[in-house]
């Protein structure tokens, strides 16, 4: 890759991916609308729970295919669940949620060096081949930053729902969250994770 088109990836990563106070990794304390267009970057699919195997080895592939670009790369974890099941989410044993794993990259960052870095990283022994670049548009969201341990969520999840009802709105996509203090933090005075849903009217 030339200098020109590193240079400016470089600026990219620095000015929008990398930015603590770009919008996309900025919410309120209490619940809020925003509303977000296309993004891209790595991701990865599976199921099970957050702190077994299956998703161990996903984010260490994400990881390590970052690592491999030709661009710092310091954007936060984030992950968009699901389950295929009729009950509340929570209800559903761990090992049956399913999930999206999501590192952003610049949105002029060349296709090519992200292929170009799976293949770089491939002897690192990694699931690399599960990396796949992507690109989705949240759209109309209800946000907001959920400060404390993870297992504390469903009091944050229930002011968002309290709210979307209060502006006559209802889930139209995949539960989002961006977990800006590092996924490994035990401490809740330290852990800061975005919650996410989007909306439609109901």
């Amino acid at each position: 890759m030339n200098e020109t088109v590193n240079e400016t990836a470089k600026g990219s990563a620095k000015d929008s991916v990398n930015d603590a106070a770009h919008p996309w990794y900025t919410a309120a304390d209490e619940p809020e609308l925003a509303e977000f267009g296309p993004v891209r970057g790595l991701g990865v699919t599976g199921q099970g729970a957050p702190d077994g195997d299956e998703y161990g080895v996903c984010v260490q592939a994400l990881y390590v295919v970052a690592g491999a670009l030709p661009v710092p790369h310091a954007a936060p974890l984030e992950g968009r669940w699901w389950v295929e099941d009729p009950r509340p989410p929570l209800d559903v044993p761990r090992a049956q949620w399913r999930w999206h794993l999501f590192l952003r990259l610049p949105d002029d960052l060349d296709p090519a060096l992200a292929d170009r870095a799976r293949e770089t990283a491939r002897p690192s022994g990694a699931a690399v081949d599960r990396v796949q670049l992507v690109t989705f548009t949240e759209g109309r969201c209800v946000q907001m930053t959920h400060h404390g341990a993870y297992a504390d969520e469903p009091a944050s999840l229930a002011r968002m729902d309290a709210y979307m009802t209060e502006l006559g709105l209802v889930r139209a996509g995949l539960h989002h969250e961006i977990y800006l203090s590092d996924v490994r933090e035990s401490d809740p005075a330290k852990m800061r994770t975005i919650l996410r849903h989007p909306v439609r009217p109901a």
